[in-house]
């Protein structure tokens, strides 16, 4: 233990633990300099598990779009961002107050081939954007699962840019 007095400073205790400098300085006698010493050890070799250290791994889907949609409008076009709204409601309509680990793939395969009577194109958009809200839960760690992870996109006719009027240049 290494203890010792610095002039205008007060008692401090200085030492190496697991190849890292402890040090605090402050201390009126050299008994409170030990003692805090010997604490700081402690929390070092036995640290403690705080319960609200923890994070969360599973959050509400309304939530989770809330968090997706703060996103995009601070770091998207506002358009993007509408869009998003737009689509969003539709989803909360369906999985508002269930929690996201409970979403499987059975369900949004089920959602996205309601989208796919209306065409292969929206599906394609809804899974494209649900995707990115699993996949943005996933990096920030709100969330450990992706359903969306294994579906695949439904074919689509791309029109052929020889199908479309030459634009004519007005200068």
């Amino acid at each position: 233990m290494s203890c010792y007095f610095v002039r205008g400073k007060g008692w401090r205790y200085d030492f190496t633990l697991n190849g890292t400098r402890q040090t605090r300085a402050g201390f009126e006698t050299k008994t409170k300099a030990r003692q805090a010493e010997a604490e700081r050890r402690e929390e070092i070799l036995n640290p403690k598990e705080d319960p609200a250290m923890e994070t969360e791994t599973d959050m509400v889907f309304l939530d989770l779009v809330n968090l997706r949609l703060d996103h995009v409008k601070a770091y998207n076009s506002e358009s993007h961002y509408g869009t998003y709204t737009y689509v969003a409601k539709r989803w909360t309509g369906i999985w508002e107050k269930v929690p996201c680990s409970q979403i499987t793939t059975a369900m949004v395969q089920k959602h996205l081939l309601k989208r796919r009577q209306i065409s292969d194109y929206t599906a394609n958009k809804d899974l494209r954007y649900l995707r990115a809200i699993f996949r943005f839960g996933i990096g920030k760690r709100f969330i450990t699962n992706d359903p969306t992870e294994g579906l695949a996109f439904f074919p689509v006719e791309k029109r052929s840019s020889m199908c479309r009027p030459p634009r004519i240049s007005t200068k």
